[in-house]
């Protein structure tokens, strides 16, 4: 992607009511272009946590924004289908974000686990893989490795089925801890075949080959997209932005929101729309894709 200059970023931001910026690429106003020419071929991905829903201390407690269901629900008809494409379990991703029983969502699904899961509105199903042992392995040892590390008080395990994830953010210094802790944690997980990707506060420890990249380009050509959006906030969405970039060099439209975020400035600088605010950002970009289709 071509660079940003301050004089055009001001006008790719998602920051007035119900207004739909203009991308600060060429490319990024290629994808847009291409959704709104013919939304029924268009796929809009969405990542969960920081993008749909506010980033919380404790993740079990984070909760789609409470206008993101309606927006998505007003949206998804008129497109050819949204996925939300996160590193929870499908199922916790569902009940936190309210997706299941919604009039207007049957096009929407939650690729969970970074794409080993899939949830199915339409149907309700649920398909999920059998855990890499490697997972169960690392958790055993979590505990000691955690104690000997001298990360502090604040530093915590989160199950995640198919992946282990330790976040700082409750740490006295989160970055310390992030820090102490990602030399250790990469080497536990490469003992037993897994790698670490690092997030906001947080190094989860997961099967290789599992990235929300992977996932977006299999749905993009499982649904025979002719432009995909995509919107995300932390270095995990790092990979779908890589995706779309190969898309785009395939002929494939795209562009790339990111759900603003000080704390992941590389996501900033290759996206082609940033929303400062967060999801409530990105639900008034969905409200305003919704009404310009309407």
């Amino acid at each position: 992607m071509g660079s940003h200059q301050d004089s055009t970023r001001a006008d790719s931001r998602a920051d007035a009511p119900d207004h739909l910026p203009t991308p600060s690429t060429a490319a990024g106003r290629a994808g847009l272009d291409a959704l709104l020419t013919d939304p029924g071929r268009a796929v809009i991905a969405l990542d969960f946590d920081g993008t749909l829903a506010p980033i919380v201390a404790d993740p079990d407690r984070a909760r789609a924004h409470p206008d993101a269901v309606p927006a998505l629900a007003a949206l998804a008809p008129k497109v050819a289908a949204v996925a939300v494409i996160t590193g929870r379990p499908a199922e916790v991703a569902v009940r936190h974000g309210g997706f299941a029983d919604v009039p207007g969502l049957d096009h929407l699904v939650v690729l969970g686990h970074y794409g080993a899961e899939r949830w199915d509105a339409a149907t309700g199903t649920l398909t999920t893989p059998a855990p890499h042992p490697g997972v169960a392995a690392v958790r055993a040892e979590l505990p000691a490795l955690l104690e000997r590390s001298g990360a502090g008080e604040g530093t915590w395990t989160e199950e995640k089925g198919h992946a282990v994830a330790v976040h700082t953010r409750r740490a006295p210094d989160p970055q310390a801890a992030f820090d102490v802790l990602r030399v250790p944690l990469t080497e536990l997980a490469s003992r037993h075949g897994l790698i670490v990707e690092p997030g906001r506060m947080v190094l989860e420890l997961r099967p290789p080959g599992m990235d929300k990249g992977a996932a977006l380009r299999a749905y993009v050509r499982d649904t025979d997209a002719a432009s995909v959006l995509y919107a995300g906030d932390d270095l995990g969405d790092l990979p779908a932005f890589a995706a779309v970039d190969v898309l785009r060099s395939e002929g494939t439209p795209g562009l790339l929101v990111c759900s603003g975020s000080d704390e992941v400035p590389d996501l900033r600088k290759r996206a082609d729309v940033v929303v400062d605010d967060g999801p409530t950002g990105v639900v008034r970009l969905l409200r305003a894709l919704a009404a310009r289709l309407a």
